[in-house]
């Protein structure tokens, strides 16, 4: 054993791997037992022929000799094997039985990357592992040549990856509702209704919008999904090429429904899958820190990345966001006014303070309407839903229609209804649903008389509008085509992207 650093023995190498250490004990017994075999049968034939021919002499000797090469031509086998693979492990090959040693094992490699969201603008570039110091475990200190072998490959294989430039990418990206009543700022749901967005590289500039809005959002590099791609291409440390935008808008503009948010979170997975850049996810949520700077809160872009109801908070240092149950067989009506609302105004009308009461009212509300969407008990929403920080501000100076239709969508048997994000649309949850919904009797589910509720009670509040049903979503925006595809003759993803 040796405490030099640097050095490479043949003991090391056998204490750092068991198996050789197992063959040298094995051919050093076989060695043992022939060599207890050979002495037996030359000692007995020697007792005969001792006293009768000296060839007798010459006989004992060849069998010790047999003897003892036995015993030491296996153990030379084994200090060779061990001081050839210890030559091996210097020159950075790592042999096939190391990987089944099960103790002294290193810690796999970390990738990461850096300069992929910070201020500077940065390129990326990628750091594996944590350095290539020497390791002491008390007895030795050997440099890890696998170690490095493999952070080297690690990174050219992220480089690699992130070297894949696309053409074009079209991206779907759902609608979602925030607050869900008391979760001001914190919760949020990921519904099924769907825009879609096309970004391709280009000679120049261009914008073509349609559908929900299409006469309203800005058509020059101000529109959201403009800032989205930028922002992820500054994340990739590249400028901005000229690109063509088409977006395909399904989600009615300024209504409560993430419109925004849907285009932010829909631009930033574009620029990235056209400049190849990947972020982390475990453990960092990168993609949602990006969306959540810029729209200022999670309870929309959370929702749209990830889908289902998502519960988001800020630890002080980044953004965090956990998947809340969503209970089987729920449906969600929404009444869509014809007119917009601003969030700015919707937030002007809002106090500075807020009073100790509605401050626990809010607190206990929220921790229900969690509870009871993870227990699945449509019978607590009702109580869940409830808000004293924002809905009832909401509703004195900028909607009057809101109180009217959560009365009316409850009393027709909805299990909850509440002001969707900063409004003026008005969710309401309903059960019963199962399978779909057109195969099934109608008198099962209560979404249609509670639609038509809300419909009643809007236009007795002198407020036009439709109504959308539909459900919760569990998936988030994901890509539906690129160019170059995904997808090969061999791998194929989901809707062959």
């Amino acid at each position: 054993r040796t405490r030099r650093r640097g050095s490479e023995t043949i003991t090391s190498a056998m204490l750092d791997a068991p198996r050789p250490l197992l063959e040298a004990a094995g051919y050093v017994g076989l060695g043992l037992a022939l060599d207890r075999v050979v002495g037996v049968v030359a000692r007995r034939v020697v007792d005969r022929l001792r006293h009768e021919t000296p060839s007798a002499r010459r006989l004992a000797l060849v069998s010790f000799a047999v003897g003892a090469c036995s015993a030491a031509g296996p153990l030379a086998y084994a200090l060779w094997l061990a001081a050839k693979r210890a030559a091996r492990d210097r020159r950075g090959t790592k042999p096939s039985w190391m990987w089944e040693r099960d103790f002294d094992a290193s810690p796999p490699p970390i990738v990461r990357t850096k300069g992929n969201g910070d201020d500077d603008g940065s390129a990326p570039h990628v750091v594996v592992g944590a350095d290539d110091a020497e390791t002491n475990d008390g007895l030795f200190s050997i440099k890890n040549v696998y170690d490095r072998e493999m952070q080297e490959r690690t990174r050219k294989a992220v480089m690699e990856e992130m070297a894949i430039k696309r053409t074009s990418v079209t991206v779907r990206v759902p609608a979602t509702s925030a607050n869900l009543g008391p979760g001001f700022d914190c919760l949020g749901m990921a519904l099924d209704m769907w825009s879609e967005l096309t970004v391709s590289r280009a000679n120049a500039f261009s914008i073509e919008s349609s559908g929900e809005g299409a006469d309203q959002v800005p058509q020059d590099e101000t529109n959201l999904c403009c800032m989205g791609v930028k922002k992820a291409f500054e994340v990739a440390g590249e400028p901005v090429p000229p690109l063509a935008y088409v977006c395909k808008n399904r989600i009615p503009f300024a209504r409560g429904l993430g419109s925004s948010s849907a285009a932010i979170v829909a631009g930033l997975i574009a620029g990235l899958v056209l400049t190849g850049h990947k972020l982390t996810c475990w453990g960092e949520e990168s993609l949602l820190q990006l969306a959540a700077a810029i729209e200022g809160h999670p309870d929309n872009v959370s929702p749209a990345i990830y889908g289902g109801v998502q519960l988001g908070i800020h630890t002080g240092s980044r953004w965090m966001s956990e998947r809340v149950t969503v209970p089987a067989g729920m449906q969600v009506v929404v009444f869509i006014p014809d007119t917009i609302g601003k969030t700015s105004d919707a937030r002007a009308v809002l106090s500075q303070t807020v009073r100790r009461e509605d401050a626990v009212f809010n607190v206990g509300r929220a921790a229900w309407l969690v509870n009871a969407l993870n227990m699945q008990r449509f019978d607590h929403l009702a109580f869940g839903a409830q808000d004293r920080l924002h809905q009832p501000q909401r509703a004195d100076q900028v909607y009057p229609h809101l109180y009217p239709l959560i009365d009316a969508a409850t009393k027709a048997g909805g299990s909850a209804a509440f002001l969707s994000g900063a409004g003026p649309s008005v969710l309401a949850f309903t059960s019963g649903a199962s399978g779909d919904i057109f195969a099934q009797r109608e008198k099962e589910r209560v979404d249609t008389q509670v639609a038509k509720a809300m419909l009643a009670a809007a236009q007795n509040a002198g407020v036009n509008g439709q109504v959308f049903i539909t459900e919760p979503v569990e998936t988030g925006a994901h890509v539906v085509h690129a160019e170059p595809p995904y997808s090969t003759k061999l791998m194929k993803y989901r809707g062959d992207v």
